[in-house]
């Protein structure tokens, strides 16, 4: 029975080992002071333990070489414990510019995870082989905490914010994740697998899954659809500042100061867009909080991130109309289709 539980999770990304050699070392560390500690203590309190009535501790007036050897020694120590794992943390915290990122989304309780391509998963991710994953992580409701111990891989997922890590997996296989937060009641359950599969087999569980578009594709049509063009048409008549390159660009703000176009800011700005006024425009735009979910807040996200100069939609009424839209006649109304009582107002029509 116990052959079947393993005393640590099995190393399966390139994190596992540096972080398993810093906990060994901790413990190593650790475990010889307490241990010579321990061994002192006993030894002192034998060696020198009262022995007659009449006896009096002789005047110990101390030695400084000892007292300077037990300062400075420790400090290199725990100097070489705070480097080592600053390395880490910091090598962990800043993804690789290849990273495949993968939006994550926790809800009491279970994991939603969105692919750039659009395919969605429950409580299920896959990865390829090799490959370094960058996940972006949120939560709607509770504090969570992403872990999958196989990577050495742990972090709080955060209401409101947008957490980020990243891992390369070294070996294909079925790996645990759990949320290692208490979230409520059913947090026992929230649970899931990681399948880390070969690139070419990765491709195909890709075109076996139904997506409707990309993330950036259906967030182009909640872009239409909550009417952001009004305001962000990225022309003349623009009442708003151009999305076109705005991710990760200095954004100057009426009140002098500067911030980065990152997730966080584009996230605040769609749900408190008085937070942050950008210099040269005033606070027209009217808050989305409690229209736009989790998920279509990673999508509308991605669509400004993939847009480039050009590529902004075109208004509705500068769309060109379907084929088989009822032509205008100049100065007038459009024809009304046979059997189909229609009414349209005088001037340029709004039908796309």
């Amino acid at each position: 029975m116990f052959a079947e539980v393993p005393l640590f999770p099995e190393q399966a990304s390139t994190t596992a080992q540096r972080v398993d050699a810093l906990f060994f070392f901790l413990c190593a560390v650790c475990g010889t002071m307490a241990v010579l500690i321990a061994g002192l203590v006993l030894f002192f309190a034998f060696k020198y333990h009262r022995r007659a009535e009449d006896e009096r501790t002789p005047r110990i007036t101390g030695n400084n070489p000892l007292e300077w050897f037990w300062t400075i020694t420790p400090l290199f120590v725990f100097l070489i414990m705070f480097l080592w794992g600053a390395n880490i943390y910091t090598s962990v915290s800043l993804p690789p510019p290849d990273a495949l990122e993968i939006f994550v989304v926790g809800k009491q309780w279970m994991w939603k995870i969105q692919h750039p391509s659009g395919q969605r998963e429950i409580n299920e991710l896959h990865v390829p082989v090799d490959q370094p994953i960058k996940l972006t992580l949120t939560s709607e409701d509770v504090i969570h905490d992403f872990s999958v111990p196989a990577f050495r891989t742990k972090i709080d997922v955060i209401p409101g914010r947008y957490m980020q890590i990243w891992f390369q997996p070294t070996k294909t296989g079925r790996y645990h994740l759990f949320c290692s937060q208490y979230c409520g009641t059913s947090h026992a359950n929230m649970v899931g697998s990681v399948y880390v599969l070969e690139r070419e087999e990765f491709r195909q569980w890709l075109d076996s899954q139904a997506a409707t578009g990309s993330l950036a594709d259906q967030g182009r049509q909640l872009f239409l659809k909550f009417q952001c063009i009004t305001c962000h048409s990225a022309d003349a008549s623009a009442r708003a500042p151009v999305l076109e390159g705005l991710y990760g660009r200095i954004v100057p703000l009426k009140d002098g100061r500067t911030t980065v176009a990152d997730d966080a800011y584009l996230r605040e700005s769609i749900l408190y867009p008085e937070a942050k006024i950008v210099q040269g425009w005033e606070p027209i735009m009217p808050t989305f909080k409690g229209q736009v979910e989790e998920e279509d807040l990673i999508k509308l996200l991605a669509f400004i991130k993939s847009l480039k100069p050009g590529q902004t939609p075109v208004r509705n009424e500068e769309s060109l109309p379907p084929l088989d839209a009822p032509k205008v006649p100049p100065g007038g109304n459009p024809k009304p289709r046979q059997s189909v009582p229609t009414y349209q107002p005088q001037g340029k029509s709004n039908q796309p």
